[in-house]
C-alpha cells in the first residue's frame, strides 16, 4: 500500500520502523486520548508492529499505517479498526511535534479514499473524546458528522465521548 499526497506518504509497517512509533508514542496527547496506544519501550513498539504487519494480509484488522513526510519523517499513522463484520472504526494520530499543520486532514482525506476503493465500505465511524478539540475539527473538516454527544464507553471508561458517521457515495 502506498498513499502519495502532496506533502506526505502512507505505506505499511516496517520492523525497523519500531524506534520512531515508540518516541512518536510518547507524547501527552497519546497519553490522555489512546492511553492503550503508548509504547513504553521500543521493544513493545516492535512487538505491536510485528502484529500489525501479520495481519495486513487478511484484510481484517486492525489495517494500521504509518504516515510520513515527503523526507521520510515518521510523524503518525492512519488506521481502519473492525467493530464487528460490517462496521468499521478510523483512527489517526499526529505527534505533537507535527500537529497544527493540517496533516491530519490530509492524511484522513487520502486514507478515506484508499479504504473506499480497498474495502468498498458504506461508512466508517469516528469517536473522539470531547476534549479532543482538535480531533474532532479534523472529522468535521473532512465529512463526518456528528451522531452521538454524550457518556459511553471509551476504552473500557464511561466517558465523554463524540461519535462521528462518515458515509461514502
Amino acid at each position: 500500500m502506498l498513499i502519495n499526497t502532496e506533502r506526505l506518504k502512507i505505506c505499511e509497517f516496517s520492523l525497523d520502523m519500531a524506534y520512531d512509533v515508540h518516541i512518536n508514542s510518547l507524547d501527552e496527547d497519546n497519553r490522555r486520548f489512546v492511553p492503550d496506544e503508548v509504547f513504553e519501550t521500543e521493544q513493545d513498539a516492535l512487538e505491536t508492529l510485528e502484529f500489525l504487519i501479520s495481519v495486513y494480509s487478511s484484510k481484517e484488522g486492525p489495517l494500521v499505517y504509518p504516515i510520513f513526510l515527503k523526507d521520510n519523517t515518521n510523524i503518525g499513522y492512519v488506521q481502519l479498526i473492525p467493530l464487528n463484520e460490517t462496521e468499521f472504526e478510523i483512527g489517526y494520530h499526529i505527534a505533537k511535534n507535527y500537529t497544527g499543520k493540517g496533516y491530519a486532514t490530509e492524511a484522513l482525506k487520502a486514507f478515506l479514499e484508499y479504504i473506499k476503493e480497498e474495502h468498498k465500505l458504506e461508512y466508517v465511524i469516528g469517536v473522539c473524546l470531547k476534549d479532543n478539540i482538535a480531533s474532532s475539527k479534523v472529522m468535521e473538516k473532512v465529512g463526518f458528522v456528528k451522531t452521538f454527544d454524550g457518556i459511553a464507553s471509551y476504552q473500557g471508561e464511561d466517558r465523554p465521548i463524540y461519535r462521528y458517521i462518515y458515509r461514502f457515495n
